[in-house]
């Protein structure tokens, strides 16, 4: 159980002590991560049903769940996502690459991405009607999370030393984000019928090619990347699940 409070320190603002992770602790709490983004999701779209019931606008409704989003987990993915996004952004070798993304500024691709990606999600969760909304929210930010697993599996090395990226890089088996995206894909099924499992294939293919392209263009994987993954992968499953049948 250590593990899942790792996850919940790690991934959350609630205040959980756990002292200093061993390494087999810190791959654990990678494993309980869709876990935990299934109960902050659960809250997202409680919290978009009860403001629709209070008549609140459901853009607003959304935009607010998505800030609730970044608040519980201490802004750490969407921060990702953009020093991500000016990675990528940059040009020329690796190291150019790294040190925009530890830059504390945000630049051009950081706002566009974080308009378009946290729109998506926000558009994505105001646009699923009544009580689904939860569920929706909670299979959303559990597919998000199944990302870190991919994006820490085994043979992709850390960018750089020091961080959670290198705390945690080549620490997953394959297996593991494989046997939670064919959970998921089963409840997706339960819940939207077909579009359960494509909104999961989709983040999954998302998750691949996102890991893919960094690991070549940064040198390995970052504790950004993590973040990139959950942000995406939650947005895609989103566009999915509310695409009309």
């Amino acid at each position: 159980m250590r593990s899942l409070a790792l996850a919940l320190s790690w991934l959350t603002v609630l205040p959980v002590r756990t002292g200093a992770p061993s390494g087999g602790e810190a791959a654990g709490a990678l494993r309980w991560a869709p876990v935990v983004g299934g109960v902050l999701g659960a809250c997202a779209g409680l919290l978009v049903w009860g403001l629709g019931a209070a008549e609140v606008p459901s853009p607003a409704a959304g935009l607010l769940a998505v800030g609730f989003l970044a608040l519980a987990t201490r802004g750490m993915h969407v921060d990702g996502l953009a020093d991500t996004a000016d990675g990528l952004g940059s040009y020329g070798p690796p190291e150019r690459a790294l040190a925009a993304m530890k830059d504390g500024g945000a630049g051009p691709f950081a706002v566009v991405t974080l308009l378009v990606v946290l729109g998506a999600q926000a558009a994505g969760l105001a646009s699923v009607g009544g009580g689904r909304v939860v569920a929706a929210g909670a299979l959303a930010c559990a597919v998000g999370r199944v990302g870190f697993s991919w994006v820490a599996r085994r043979g992709v090395p850390a960018a750089r030393p020091g961080g959670l990226g290198a705390s945690v890089a080549g620490s997953q088996p394959r297996w593991v984000p494989l046997v939670w995206w064919t959970v998921l894909a089963a409840a997706g099924y339960a819940f939207a019928g077909w579009r359960g499992p494509v909104a999961v294939l989709l983040s999954a293919l998302v998750t691949i090619g996102l890991s893919a392209h960094t690991a070549r263009r940064f040198g390995g994987m970052s504790g950004d990347v993590l973040g990139a993954a959950a942000e995406l992968g939650t947005a895609a499953t989103l566009l999915v699940l509310v695409t009309a049948p």
